[in-house]
């Protein structure tokens, strides 16, 4: 899944960004409210984490543009301010959880999750598809109940699979969904790792619609 992170300091969002990778997300990182205003496809995230105190603007009047514009994703506020008149008003225009300064990343993890399975409204972490199951939290794929030895690119394009299970899914939105935008995307890549997760979870469970993209079969 991707993630968009408005951090405006350097130390904070580097590592917020290696760590978010390391848990399987793609983040795509930018630093000032005019770059994420101008940022294209953020529609496609699954979820935005956003710092108030930018060096150009107040992210709340940012949250403000994007839910004008229509935007749905659901957005995570983050930030050094604890004000409860803060935290108010960003939940009244539209945040979907304002967490201050410090947080441990389990915890910010877990809450990311959260909006994640709210906006499916669904209750549990636990994606399956006939034998297939996976918790993107505990970081566990399994098949008929044995665990699968994945790779953090594996594991993503597992986790698309069983959520759109029965569904095409493009190459094009593999890409958009595993890789950050500004990551060097190659459809070749894309084949490869599907072949690899093919070799992990049986070949026939991931088919080729020729023209199309890769169907997850249960």
């Amino acid at each position: 899944m991707r993630i968009m992170l408005v951090e405006d300091d350097p130390e904070l969002g580097h590592r917020l960004a290696e760590r978010l990778d390391r848990a399987g997300f793609a983040v795509d990182w930018v630093q000032t409210a005019a770059m994420a205003r101008d940022w294209p496809d953020v529609g496609l995230t699954a979820a935005i984490i956003l710092d108030l105190g930018l060096p150009d603007g107040d992210g709340l009047d940012l949250l403000r543009h994007w839910r004008a514009q229509g935007e749905t994703v659901p957005v995570l506020i983050l930030t050094a301010r604890g004000n409860w008149r803060d935290k108010v008003e960003g939940l009244n225009i539209g945040a979907d959880d304002f967490v201050v300064k410090p947080i441990r990343f389990e915890e910010l993890l877990a809450r990311l999750h959260a909006l994640w399975r709210r906006g499916r409204g669904e209750g549990t972490n636990l994606v399956t598809a006939g034998a297939l199951a996976l918790d993107p939290v505990a970081r566990l794929a399994t098949l008929d109940g044995v665990p699968i030895d994945l790779s953090r690119k594996e594991f993503a394009l597992l986790h698309l699979f069983l959520r759109r299970a029965g569904h095409i899914i493009p190459q094009d939105e593999i890409l958009e969904q595993l890789y950050a935008l500004e990551a060097e995307r190659d459809r070749n890549a894309v084949e490869a790792l599907v072949s690899r997760l093919r070799r992990k979870i049986g070949r026939e469970r991931v088919r080729t619609v020729r023209g199309l993209g890769y169907r997850l079969d249960p």
